[in-house]
């Protein structure tokens, strides 16, 4: 993978084709995921038991990847990297867009996928809901808001 630059993690920042890639990796390697092209050839669609998590796609000129987000994590993570967005043509409350830029890092697209399939399966009944790896254990709501970091993993 190209890098764009150094991160403060010291982890070297992605481009936009990187970000889709690990986002990919990623989402296709979690339980009952599967892979969907509804709007299209250029439209990676990510879906746990049928519901959307993750969507890789061309906005504006430049790839990004679009995940399921708590609001007020969303809402820190878009004051702390100018390169999360709100949804790309979704829910702008519940959903952020990922480009590459200073800070986006493997770690960090990791964790927004792990946590975006969690929060889409904890929105499931229990027993729709598939096995789901320690892995992918959340920060409590609260502190991901102050800005914690995730658990090792």
């Amino acid at each position: 993978m190209s890098g764009a630059g150094t991160s403060a993690r010291g982890a070297a920042a992605l481009d936009g084709g990187a970000v889709q890639r690990t986002a990919a990796e990623v989402a296709i390697e979690l339980p009952a995921v599967t892979l969907t092209r509804p709007f299209g050839p250029e439209h990676d669609v990510y879906k746990v038991a049928g519901k959307v998590f993750c969507m890789a796609t061309e906005a504006t000129g430049q790839p990004i990847v679009t995940l399921k987000c708590d609001p007020e994590h969303s809402l820190a993570l878009r004051q702390q990297f100018p390169s999360i967005t709100p949804g790309y043509h979704v829910n702008k409350r519940h959903w952020v867009s990922v480009a590459a830029g200073p800070g986006i890092t493997p770690d960090l697209v990791e964790e927004l996928v792990l946590e975006a399939y969690a929060l889409v399966v904890e929105g499931m009944p229990r027993h729709a809901r598939p096995a789901v790896p320690d892995a992918v254990s959340r920060v409590p709501r609260r502190a991901r808001a102050q800005g914690a970091e995730p658990p090792e993993r």
